[in-house]
Order: structure tokens, then C-alpha cells, then sequence
């Protein structure tokens, strides 16, 4: 019968994820001789290859079949540990973030600490960053996720992570677009902060610019920019696969975006357990 511990499974999908042996090692704090030796000894195991190894490390067939099956059975086992690790908490959680955010990042956790705290009631909604700071003045949410210019906006924040900010579009964009005509930009409405910043270094280089396309959904602005109606602007981490990084010298450089959580000071365990989690994972 086969088994399958939690360092084998844990180090297969961080070489998936990475395409890497050396990253995969720094992810999980292990040597790259062990993360190896971990592979291997998995692939003993199922009778199969899981990776072809070459100039880039990819994924076999096989491995394509066995990692949603991995990445399972990993979560799984961390939701049990954390399950009878946490103490049995019931309570309220108002928490407020943007739709890109959800999208990209949180989907899975969410279910994750629903999982763990099923006492525990997330009332989640999704808002441009400057709409759910406001709100969260208001006392309308318990905490909330926004994207700030600096961290010092908020000093009562806590700093979850800062990124670049990139020009995106069809990796073809250039190669049809007129100079001389306005830039085409597929941003969200106002008041979104992404949506200023590009606006603003455009006309700090006196570059000529037009709205073609705006919606509060990610998924709905990446599609756009996949068909070539215009760019936009997004951190690193965010872009898809299927768009590019324009480097243009046209293109006026974009400074950093910082993601800050926000949370009332009230003693409220379900919110402090949730805020811990949050953090955990995202910075992470």
C-alpha cells in the first residue's frame, strides 16, 4: 500500500511550483541534496517520472496527474494539525478586500480557515481600495486588505508585503500600436489607486492616454488586455502567464505598491485568529 509523507508531498509541489530544485530547497528550508533525494524516492514510489530534467525543469505527464492529487492531500493533513492545534472559536469576522486580491491570492485560504473554524462566520466583501478604506473608518468591516501608495499611509497597518508595479499587455501590443496615437489603458473606475498612479505618471511624461476599457474585475481586465484593447498596470506577482511585462522606454517607470492589513483595536478573538491567519499565509 502506498504512503505518502507530508516533507515528500510538501517538497514535490514546491519543485512544481518553482520549476526548481534550488528555489523548491529555500521554500521549505531544506537542502536541495534532500529535496532531491525526497523526489526520487516518491517517484520509486509511484513507478513513475515526475519531472522531465532538462535546461527547465517541468512537469511529466504524470506529474501534471499526481500534483492536484499532492497539493490535496497536503492540505488536508496541514487543516487536521491546524484543526486540533487552534482553540474552538465562534464568533463574527466583517473583512473587506479588493477583487483582485480574492481572485489571485486568498480563494484557497478563506476555505482553509472556514475549514479549521467552522464556528467562526466570514461576512467577505469585495471593494476598490479606497471605497473599503472608507468603509472601514465607518466601522463597517472588522478588517480589511488595501493597497497603499506608502506604508506610512496607514501607520496603524500591519505591512504584509511591497511589490513593483509593472505596464502589462499582449506580449503583440507594441508591435501594432501607433505611437502617435493615445495610449489605450484597461484600468478599474475610480477611486482605485492603480488607476491614478498610471494616470499620473503618464501626464507627469506629457504621454497622451485613453480609458478603452474599465471594470471592478480582475478577470474581466486581464481578458481585455489578452485581446489587445489596451495595457494596464499590475504587481509582479499578479500577472498571468499569458501577458507580458512591456518594456518600453515610452513607458514612464511606476514606484513600488504596498498591501497593508487594517484592523480596529477591539479584543475579539475570532478577529485576532483570523488576522493571524491571514498574515501567516500571505506572507508566506
Amino acid at each position: 500500500m502506498m504512503s505518502f509523507d507530508p516533507l515528500t508531498l510538501n517538497c514535490f509541489i514546491a519543485v512544481a511550483d518553482t520549476g526548481s530544485f534550488t528555489k523548491a530547497s529555500q521554500r521549505i528550508n531544506r537542502t536541495q541534496s534532500a529535496v532531491s533525494q525526497q523526489i526520487a524516492k516518491l517517484e520509486t514510489t509511484l513507478g513513475k517520472f515526475l519531472f522531465v530534467r532538462g535546461k527547465n525543469l517541468s512537469l511529466t505527464p504524470d506529474g501534471e496527474i499526481f500534483y492536484p492529487y499532492a497539493t490535496q492531500i497536503a492540505g488536508l493533513y496541514r487543516q487536521s494539525l491546524e484543526r486540533f492545534k487552534e482553540p474552538e472559536l465562534e464568533g463574527q469576522v466583517r473583512f473587506g478586500l479588493p477583487e483582485d486580491f480574492a481572485t489571485i491570492f486568498l480563494a484557497d485560504v478563506l476555505v482553509d480557515f472556514v475549514h479549521i473554524h467552522p464556528g467562526i462566520l466570514l461576512n467577505i466583501e469585495c471593494d476598490l481600495t479606497l471605497n473599503l478604506f472608507d468603509r472601514f473608518r465607518k466601522n463597517e468591516f472588522d478588517m480589511v486588505l488595501i493597497k497603499m501608495s506608502k506604508p506610512e499611509d496607514f501607520p496603524n497597518g500591519v505591512d504584509v508585503w511591497s511589490e513593483k508595479l509593472e505596464w502589462v499587455g499582449n506580449k503583440n501590443f507594441f508591435a501594432s500600436f501607433d505611437n502617435q496615437k493615445p495610449l489605450p489603458l484597461v484600468l478599474s473606475p475610480q477611486p482605485c489607486l492603480y488607476r491614478s498612479r498610471a494616470i499620473n505618471a503618464l501626464e507627469g511624461k506629457f504621454i497622451k492616454w485613453q480609458l478603452v476599457f474599465s471594470s471592478t474585475s480582475y478577470n474581466t481586465k486581464i481578458a481585455a488586455v489578452k485581446a489587445g484593447l489596451g495595457v494596464t498596470i499590475l504587481p509582479q506577482s499578479m500577472i498571468p502567464k499569458q501577458l507580458s511585462i512591456l518594456d518600453n522606454n515610452t513607458l514612464p517607470p511606476l514606484s513600488d505598491t504596498h498591501v497593508s492589513l487594517l484592523k480596529h483595536n477591539k479584543h475579539n478573538l475570532a478577529v485576532a485568529s483570523f488576522e493571524d491567519f491571514i498574515l501567516k499565509k500571505l506572507q508566506h
